[in-house]
């Protein structure tokens, strides 16, 4: 049993070089997704934005949390206690996506804080073509905004976990 949790860290990007790398890559992620939001944004079917965000969003929440090592799976794999300091790590950072199954309700409850940009987005829409660019690129900001913090919070979380390994690791030699 040990060996596997040994193994585990190696899912949790161990420096602060490979920490970056990972955080770049989530980034670019994150930039081509909000684009893609953009493009749905830029429909003027009303509702069709928000159902192509919820998908494109929980997608995006699961593979930047499989990159930092920090699905749900991935941390329920920790020994216990570092698991505990995940969660809490990420309670901490605000990170209420990170290790988490993401459900239609979280992100729901996640669009409902920035409900005013997205209420915004939909109005936009029935103003013709010039509307359709206004959503597109208030979609692009909002998604873009929420997908940043993701990986930050994230990138926290690992950060914390690696600290912790390390002064483990340093008060048992």
């Amino acid at each position: 049993m040990n060996e596997v949790q040994v193994s585990d860290w190696t899912l949790i990007p161990g420096n602060e070089m490979a920490m970056s790398a990972v955080r770049e890559r989530c980034r670019q992620l994150v930039r081509k997704r909000a684009t893609m939001a953009a493009g749905f944004s830029a429909v003027p079917i009303p509702g069709l934005d928000l159902v192509s965000d919820i998908s494109l969003f929980t997608k995006l929440i699961d593979e930047v949390n499989s990159e930092f090592g920090l699905t749900e799976k991935q941390i329920l794999r920790l020994q216990p206690k570092y698991r505990l300091l995940a969660y809490e790590a990420a309670v901490g950072v605000g990170g209420m996506m990170v290790g988490r199954l993401v459900t239609r309700d979280l992100l729901l409850r996640l669009f409902k804080k920035v409900g005013v940009r997205l209420a915004s987005k939909t109005a936009a829409k029935l103003v013709p073509v010039a509307g359709s660019i206004v959503s597109a690129a208030i979609g692009f900001a909002v998604f873009r905004k929420l997908g940043y913090q993701h990986v930050e919070a994230c990138a926290r979380v690992a950060q914390q976990l690696n600290q912790a390994r390390t002064v483990n690791q340093a008060s048992t030699v």
